[in-house]
């Protein structure tokens, strides 16, 4: 009893001894983490953060079986690693979070939590390679958490700082595994290992290490037994890894290899392409200079934490150079050599021909993991070197004082601290930098532009509410405005004065807004406030001449940009939730484009006139921007209340009981369509307000190529293309969007949705009216067939008839491809008669349907 009595206290003073030695790193780690709450509602929503709660909800929907078609949800849905954003949802959905504000604080909070993390790794990693120079831990824990542009990024990016602070504890784990080499070591970093690649590809750089230095301990075993543990701990890691990326990667379950593939296939060679500045010059994501990643790491990064990193790697290098065979052992050199590694080689790969990096460095921020890891190796070695204790004392006195020039630095960068420069390029001559390289990738300023119009506008009850235009008009723009607490809320829709407000990166979007407060870096425009009240300038200098389009609005040719007047003029004209205009623009000479557009000839762009008019003393003035190059012709068209929520529901509920339903949705990013009065109408009942951003393509397949007008009867079909914003309405949490069909019989469809860079995130393809079509096949296609095979082939009335009885829907995805050979080569057309027949290939739709198992 005596004992049991006293084992607490026991354990107690157990704990205590234990923590003793890290009083210091603990008082630090708390001083990190009151600073993180301290400024945690500083920080906007990003882009990201608009679109990462979608893979979540997918994946937790299958994982439930409520998505039965999870396969067709979008890349960025299935092929990322969703655990961190489960995590998120799951925290939300605990502590029933539903707000905008509630929730993006509670998701900031835990990206953050995940960042100090990494540091605290940082330290322990650093004890276990210097032993007990806590100088040196505590260094490399702050040269991981003092990196200025990521410290912005660990309140808000919901992928890089997650995949960053795993990094560290892999390394961590790394480390442990090859001292101990035990099983469930190495089981353990094989976990570690699975996860860091199911959140980003480049895991792949420990999974290839690992192995790498297993064979090496192998190759220098000095007997079997050892060989025969190595083997064994390295097999329990080649399982762990892969088991745990299937585990987490819901997406890979219905078919491991072929998703797999796809899953390579597709993140090694990403699909979005995007053009930004780099020292001055435009470039496509995949054409950048082999320099770029090391240009953008060099400049952002603290340039006493490069020069410790760079001595760090130097002696490394230096070291393995002098003592080869102890840097092949397992000690603290290869372990350097690996951290090298871990920084070079991920650079060499990304930067090869053909690589697709943007955004900065943001896909490799985790180099900063290896990075921190070296700048403790150097500060180490300048210690050593230096000998004295004097001396060293100065070596710390260096280090300290580069900390402390940047946390001064974060501190006046606040809370934009991602848009930190150092002083290898120009941060003094004013908007220099955003001339030469691409600021604000996130939009989380937008916040600061709100929180300035609340300050400096007067209450005026009763007002439009600028924060209802930001849903119609800019979703990033009103989630930020949403972001408020809720009596900045309340000021912000009472500001009549700044109803026009517009957030917007590199300046105005049109000469005509008034800018009255920037949001800036280094005199490096990161968003500005305007006031769109005021046309007046516009209108007086264009109201005598002659119109260069007469419309619903008068068209004029102004600097740069088109003018649109109507006098008189009503209000909703311009603040109508639904007033869009489309500009279609013609260059002069397709050489005059820039290269990126790879040989487009124009580019269509919807314009919500909310974002560049006003109204005032009865007229409705807009100024639309020009692209830069050249303009031959343009094209207008717009309407006002195109489609209201009112008129939607009412037309959707029309096709649903009186409409026949041509193809039914795949899974909630699709829709049922149907067809009712000569109208496709796409429906669903839960959609995300984005995809109302998207559009939709079709091909329409008439029953005879002569009903075509005349310039389409060539291509046998005709291809439209309807915007979402401009034919539907977000309806009671769904989608219902609208299409009519041209007057001449219709025999087939395909349609999809496009997103904002054309890829397609959904295609379906059916007959109007299969049963008729199949009928009058089947009526001229009696007797033998002339062929048979899988598909019996039948000659009717100058077609050929393919015919397959029974027959599944796996059949209807065959293609066919035929040799015609004429009697005599001149009957064929004069372009054909070099080659002697034709050569045809068509796929089953929409030249066949299955019905009735036939």
């Amino acid at each position: 009893m005596a004992l049991m009595r006293h084992t607490p206290d026991f354990r107690r003073g157990s704990v205590m001894k234990a923590l003793t030695p890290h009083w210091g790193t603990l008082l630090a780690l708390a001083l990190f983490l009151a600073a993180g709450l301290a400024v945690l509602d500083d920080y906007g929503i990003t882009a990201d953060e608009l679109h990462n709660p979608l893979r979540a909800e997918r994946n937790y929907a299958f994982l439930i079986g409520e998505d039965g078609d999870f396969a067709s949800a979008e890349f960025y849905v299935r092929l990322y690693g969703p655990a961190f954003d489960m995590a998120l949802l799951f925290v939300e959905r605990a502590f029933g979070l539903e707000t905008v504000r509630s929730l993006h604080l509670s998701r900031h909070l835990l990206i953050h939590l995940c960042f100090l993390a990494g540091g605290l790794f940082a330290y322990m990693l650093a004890r276990r390679l210097f032993g007990n120079r806590l100088p040196i831990a505590v260094g490399a824990m702050l040269l991981f958490l003092l990196h200025p542009r990521l410290y912005a990024h660990a309140f808000f990016n919901t992928k890089d700082i997650p995949f960053l602070a795993l990094f560290m504890v892999a390394l961590f784990l790394t480390h442990r595994a090859f001292k101990r080499d035990a099983i469930p070591a190495f089981v353990l970093l094989g976990v570690a290992v699975g996860a860091l690649v199911n959140l980003r590809i480049m895991g792949l750089v420990l999974l290839a290490a690992i192995p790498a230095m297993r064979a090496l301990d192998f190759a220098l075993a000095a007997g079997w037994t050892d060989r025969k543990r190595i083997l064994l701990t390295t097999g329990a890691f080649a399982l762990a890894t892969p088991l745990t990326f299937y585990a987490m990667q819901p997406y890979l379950w219905g078919d491991p290899v072929g998703r797999a593939v796809e899953w390579w296939s597709t993140l090694s060679n990403h699909p979005v392409v995007l053009v930004e500045p780099f020292r001055g010059t435009l470039y496509r994501s995949v054409d950048v200079p082999v320099e770029y990643l090391p240009v953008w790491f060099s400049i952002t990064s603290p340039p006493f934490a490069l020069l410790l990193g760079a001595v760090g790697a130097a002696a490394i290098l230096a070291a393995a150079v002098r003592a080869p065979r102890k840097a092949l052992r397992n000690g603290r050199l290869r372990f350097g050599l690996l951290l090298v590694g871990c920084f070079a080689g991920p650079i060499f790969a990304v930067m090869l021909p053909g690589g697709n990096i943007y955004d900065d460095w943001r896909q490799m921020y985790f180099l900063l993991t290896p990075f921190a890891l070296l700048g403790a190796f150097g500060l180490a070695w300048l210690v050593l070197a230096l000998g004295r204790i004097r001396l060293r004392a100065v070596a710390y006195g260096a280090a300290s004082a580069g900390l402390t020039a940047t946390v001064v630095s974060m501190a006046l960068l606040h809370p934009n601290q991602q848009e930190h420069f150092n002083f290898l390029v120009d941060r003094v001559t004013p908007e220099r930098l955003r001339t030469q390289y691409a600021m604000d990738h996130w939009g989380h300023p937008l916040r600061q532009g709100h929180e300035w119009v609340v300050e400096h506008s007067a209450q005026s009850p009763g007002a439009p509410s600028p924060i209802t235009a930001r849903l119609s008009g800019d979703l990033l723009a009103a989630a930020n405005a949403l972001m408020l607490p809720e009596s900045a809320r309340e000021r912000l829709a009472n500001a009549p004065a700044f109803e026009m407000i517009a957030s917007v990166p590199m300046g105005s979007w049109s000469r005509s807004a008034r800018e009255m407060h920037r949001v800036e870096v280094y005199g490096s425009t990161l968003r500005t406030v305007e006031l769109r009240d005021d046309l007046r300038e516009v209108y007086e200098a264009v109201r005598r001449a002659r119109p260069l389009i007469d419309g619903a609005f008068d068209v004029h040719r102004v600097a740069g940009a088109l003018a649109l007047v109507m006098e008189p003029c009503a209000p909703q004209y311009i603040d109508g939730e639904r007033m869009y205009v489309i500009l279609r623009a013609f260059p002069v000479d397709a050489d005059d484009l820039p290269a990126w557009r790879e040989g487009k000839r124009f580019e269509p762009r919807i314009l919500n006139l909310r974002l560049f008019g006003a109204h005032f003393e009865g007229k409705c003035v807009a100024a639309l921007p020009l692209p830069a190059y050249p303009i031959a012709k343009f094209e207008l068209r717009w309407g006002v209340d195109l489609l209201d929520a009112e008129e939607a529901r009412e037309k959707a509920r029309r096709a649903r009981e009186e409409g026949r339903l041509l193809a039914r949705a795949a899974h909630r990013s699709a829709y049922d369509i149907y067809l009712a009065n000569g109208e496709l109408a796409y429906l669903n009942d839960s959609c995300d307000p984005l995809e109302t951003e998207q559009s939709f393509d079709l091909n329409v397949y008439p029953e005879r190529a002569s009903d075509l007008p005349e310039e389409r009867l060539e291509r046998g079909f005709e291809r439209f293309h309807f915007e979402f914003l401009l034919n539907g309405a977000f309806v009671d949490g769904g989608c219902a969007a609208f299409f009519r069909l041209p007057e001449y019989p219709v025999a087939g469809i395909r349609t999809g949705q496009r997103d904002a860079e054309g890829g397609s995130l959904w295609r379906a393809e059916f007959l109007i009216d299969p049963e008729r079509r199949l009928a009058e096949l089947a009526s001229g296609a009696s007797g033998e067939p002339i062929a048979q095979g899988d598909f019996n082939v039948h000659l009717a009335d100058g077609a050929l008839v393919y015919v397959k009885e029974p027959c599944e829907r796996a059949d209807t995805e065959a293609r066919f491809f035929l040799h015609i050979t004429p009697e005599r080569v001149g009957d064929l057309p004069e372009e054909r008669r070099g080659f002697g027949f034709d050569n045809l290939d068509f796929a089953f739709f929409p030249n066949g349907a299955l019905f009735d198992g036939k």
